[in-house]
């Protein structure tokens, strides 16, 4: 599949946007400026970026505790997201659900989610929903390899079967549940995505760090769901670059190593992509230079903004509440 240069300067734009977010709000974290836990997306940016450039903008998407990255991929707004990250009323939630709530309809983002494999039944949902107005969406559904061994895996990859309902099941598998190695928790002979094809759903497995081959399975799998042919799975192997949160520093829990870490820093997906459309004469650094200043003042904007929002009154406590 050919990309043209446009598609190639948005892949590298939405990728860099996430990591300097991501950076941006491990800073401010570090400073208390952020509220609450904080998951970072640092090293999976190919993920999100690679699956919602093949979507359209009103198709779905559901995120899971790590999910900044698919926000701002999905078009998301960085202000109100780093506002809502600071417990500020500019933000998506008005400032009081944080890292893990933030979610904007308007985008078809149907929101993070604190509870691991809680998008699973969300975006089957909307992938019914979606064929019984016959609308032509899709979903996209994030969640982890620690995910994929909850129960509601196997009852959605079996009713999205039966229904050929129009859902994209995106494994990012980072390596890690927590503190666990996916080996330890994981049968590893067979990939995951070995369940979802005794389902009869199309499989691929993909360098989660290659963005266009994320891309190039996404299309695919985006066109396969429009045409009524159901659901697809896949299977991103990536690798996180920060611990599970904010919390897990260093290398105290002995679940990975230094050397093995540094072994990874060298195939991260941002500076991979910026090698390789240099290296491929296909972007210039001056183009380059270009995007990277306009990524920095819309964090900057972002940063003012937050600045500028208040906190949320203690008046409302009772508010936007739902049971």
């Amino acid at each position: 599949m050919e990309i043209d240069r446009q598609l190639l300067r948005e892949m590298y734009y939405h990728m860099r946007r996430i990591r300097r977010f991501e950076e941006t709000a491990e800073e401010l974290y570090k400073r208390g400026t952020v509220v609450g836990l904080l998951h970072l997306y640092i090293g999976e940016e190919a993920v999100a970026t690679g699956v919602c450039l093949a979507l359209r903008d009103d198709d779905y998407i559901t995120s899971t505790h790590r999910g900044h990255g698919h926000l701002l991929a999905k078009g998301g707004d960085p202000k109100r997201l780093l506002a809502e990250l600071c417990g500020r009323v500019g933000g998506y939630c008005r400032g009081k659900g944080g890292s893990m709530h933030a979610a904007d309809l308007s985008l078809g983002i149907l929101g993070a989610n604190g509870v691991v494999g809680g998008g699973f039944g969300i975006a089957t949902g909307a992938a019914l929903s979606a064929k019984m107005r016959r609308s032509g969406q899709v979903v996209a559904c994030f969640f982890g390899d620690g995910a994929a061994n909850q129960g509601l895996f196997m009852e959605v990859l079996n009713m999205a079967a039966i229904w050929k309902l129009p859902v994209i099941y995106v494994c990012e598998n980072n390596g890690f549940g927590q503190y666990t190695r996916y080996e330890e928790a994981t049968v590893t002979d067979q990939p995951i995505g070995a369940r979802a094809a005794a389902f009869g759903l199309p499989t691929a497995q993909v360098d989660g760090n290659d963005v266009i081959a994320v891309y190039q399975a996404a299309i695919q799998a985006v066109q396969s769901a429009r045409a009524g042919e159901g659901p697809s799975f896949i299977e991103a192997r990536t690798y996180r670059l920060r611990g599970h949160h904010m919390g897990d520093v260093g290398f105290a829990r002995r679940y990975r190593t230094k050397e093995e870490l540094e072994e990874h820093l060298k195939q991260e997906p941002v500076g991979r992509f910026h090698r390789w459309l240099l290296e491929q004469q296909l972007l210039t650094e001056a183009e380059i230079e270009e995007l990277e200043a306009r990524i920095e003042t819309e964090l900057q904007e972002a940063i003012e903004f937050v600045n500028s929002s208040p906190v949320p009154d203690v008046s409302e406590i009772m508010e936007h509440i739902y049971a």
